[in-house]
């Protein structure tokens, strides 16, 4: 039986394309603790390839931003002993291709904290498909307040 990810624990109802548990047409990814982050395993579908046998690189770096925005959520909420995460949103990401990602093979993605300073969050990131390195990763990630159209996305 799957485990239940941080996304459906924490945010049932949101629409996001690439996490988003209640968009039927998205990803939906269900992402699991680890020590110092998350853990990933997603398994792409035939309409994510760019060209035959090897998934876009769009659907990858969306895989590993909403990934990463709910590493940094999860670790505010830790580090400020909340029961539910801030609302978070990428100021900044960067992927490196670094192999065609296959399509028919499991990706496993894996997220480590890099630092936390108040609000915001530095994630690294790793993709592999068959314990290879297909793509790497990096972002920060900050809270909003308020007043920000995200800031009741998760409710």
């Amino acid at each position: 039986m799957e485990e239940i990810g941080v996304q459906r624990k924490y945010a049932a109802n949101s629409i996001c394309f690439g996490c988003g548990p209640a968009n039927k047409e998205g990803l939906r990814i269900n992402s699991t603790r680890i020590e110092n982050g998350l853990y990933l395993e997603y398994m792409p579908e035939e309409h994510h390839q760019a060209f035959p046998g090897m998934i876009n690189g769009g659907i990858i770096g969306t895989l590993l931003d909403c990934h990463g925005n709910w590493t940094a959520a999860i670790a505010l909420m830790d580090k400020s002993g909340d029961d539910n995460p801030p609302c978070t949103v990428t100021a900044s990401y960067s992927v490196k291709l670094r192999r065609p990602t296959p399509n028919d093979t499991l990706l496993c993605i894996t997220s480590q904290i890099k630092s936390i300073e108040g609000d915001k969050v530095e994630v690294e990131l790793l993709l592999e498909a068959g314990g290879k390195v297909c793509a790497t990763g990096s972002g920060l990630f900050v809270a909003v307040k308020e007043g920000h159209p995200a800031y009741h996305r998760w409710s």
